[in-house]
This record gives C-alpha cells, structure tokens and sequence, in this order.
C-alpha cells in the first residue's frame, strides 16, 4: 500500500511539474496559477480560506494575492456580511490567461492519459474519489478528537 501512495505522489509531482512548465510561458509562477484556477472553480473566497484550500499559510496566500492584484488579474472586494475580510475576484483581464491554462490542461491531459480507455479513466476517477473521502474522513475525525 505504501508503494501505491508513493506512486500516487509521484505522478501527481510529475503532473505539476509538467503543467508548470507550460504555464511558464503565460507569465504565471506554479503558486500563481494555482490562485488563479481555485477562484475560477470557487470565486469570492476569503483570503483565509484561499490559503486553506491551498495548504499555505494566510500570509503566503496574502502575498500571491498582492502579485496577482498588482498585474490586474485578481482584485479584493469587501465582504458584505464581515467588513474585516476580503472576497477574491478575477478581472476580466485574467480570462485569456485562463484560457490558455485550460488548454495546456486538456493537452496534458491527452498526453498524460494517451492509451487508457474511456472506462480506465471512469474507474480512476472513481478510485481517487473514494481515496479523498477516506483521508477526508480520517482528518475531520482527527480534528474533532483534537
């Protein structure tokens, strides 16, 4: 079982890092696109809870964001319901950039995936998702034990 983690780890290291080096070519660093694709799946999150999803600290979440405002690609709007935070959006302006790291994915994709078939790749999605809900599970247990 233990080799099975260490593959799983393995290859979705090796997936970064090819993704990385396309999304070089936009201009955008790996912590980068990763902001920008979490806010397009889940726009309006909270700086904390950006940092969350991202298994980063606040203030390293914080500092990415700053980047991304400064290029325009992202802006801070004040949150109706708690005027401390801030809800994250993306500019129009990060659209074409998006774009093009939506093709660099589904190229890697192909790529990655070339020779499996359509069932194959049914029952690895579903395989993972179970994976998820089991480690899911084991951490919401072990936080409220905690």
């Amino acid at each position: 079982m233990k080799e099975l983690a260490w593959e799983m780890a393995e290859t979705s290291r090796m997936m970064r890092r090819f993704y990385d080096r396309r999304a070089s070519t936009v201009g955008v660093t790996t912590a980068q696109w990763r902001v920008l694709l979490r806010l397009a799946r889940e726009p309006g999150l909270k700086q904390v809870e950006l940092a969350d999803r991202m298994d980063v600290e606040p203030i390293t979440a914080c500092r990415i964001v700053d980047r991304l405002e400064e290029a325009g690609l992202v802006e801070r709007q004040r949150d109706p319901d708690d005027r401390r935070a801030w809800r994250l959006e993306l500019t129009a302006k990060a659209e074409p950039i998006l774009k093009r790291l939506g093709d660099f994915a589904e190229d890697m994709a192909a790529e990655a995936f070339a020779g499996l078939t359509a069932s194959e790749i049914k029952a690895m999605r579903a395989t993972l998702g179970r994976v998820r809900e089991n480690v899911g599970r084991i951490e919401t247990a072990e936080r409220v034990s905690a």
